[in-house]
């Protein structure tokens, strides 16, 4: 979960390109020499080019046989500092994770944190999670993560927020059968919103509550979320 961030300007339309307008921020304090060198240096070799329109301007399906050699795929919505998705990539090298997040900064950081930890099954997209949907196949992703997101927590923003069908129509179509979709959170609302929404759009609840996965590691907003005494809440469920 971030600040409750600003609105940026609508992304550019093309006849290609669907009309999106993006709710958050793309950018935050000024980036230290060493995050720029790894943005610099490491992100486009890490990135799924096929998601860029330039490089992909039919939107082709991004081939992720190739992209990850045939592994299992994970699907990180919005990563934020990167901690959890550098842990699940070491915890589990035969699986291969993308993961997306359009706050550069929190780019930045996960850079430096797979370079430290040596991690090679990643792959990063800095940007809209809705542009990975465009070019993800059917059934092609194993499990996702939805961690501290935004919580919006103006009723008339609710909308913005990622339980939504403008997001979960292409995430149950992107999941394979049978996979699992987690979501961590510590607004009450939060929990409320999802338990209402997710369902319908083609999942069942399998568990939730106060108790992590047993392969958790809590992230920077779980500890914020700690210290300024609000209960963070876990809630799995399975695509049908």
């Amino acid at each position: 979960m971030t600040d409750t961030p600003p609105e940026s300007p609508a992304s550019e339309a093309t006849p290609e390109r669907p009309w999106r307008n993006f709710y958050g921020r793309r950018h935050g304090k000024t980036l230290r020499d060493s995050q720029r060198g790894y943005l610099d240096e490491d992100l486009r070799a890490l990135s799924p080019g096929a998601v860029e329109f330039d490089e992909n301007p039919e939107r082709r399906p991004l081939d992720l046989g190739k992209l990850f050699g045939g592994k299992p795929v994970w699907l990180e919505v919005g990563f934020g500092g990167g901690e959890h998705m550098v842990h699940m990539a070491a915890a589990y090298p035969d699986i291969g994770i993308l993961g997306c997040e359009p706050f550069i900064n929190g780019v930045a950081m996960l850079l430096g944190k797979i370079r430290r930890a040596g991690v090679e099954n990643v792959s990063v997209h800095p940007g809209d999670v809705r542009d990975l949907f465009d070019v993800l196949p059917d059934g092609s992703i194993a499990k996702a993560f939805l961690n501290y997101p935004d919580p919006w927590p103006k009723a008339r923003h609710h909308r913005r927020r990622f339980v939504t069908p403008e997001h979960l129509e292409p995430l149950h179509r992107v999941l394979a059968p049978g996979a699992e979709f987690r979501v961590a959170t510590d607004i009450p609302d939060y929990v409320r919103q999802t338990l209402e929404e997710v369902p319908p759009a083609g999942f069942e609840l399998v568990e939730e509550g106060g108790v992590a996965w047993g392969d958790w590691i809590s992230t920077r907003y779980e500890q914020k979320a700690l210290r300024e005494g609000r209960v963070p809440h876990y809630l799995t469920f399975r695509r049908v």
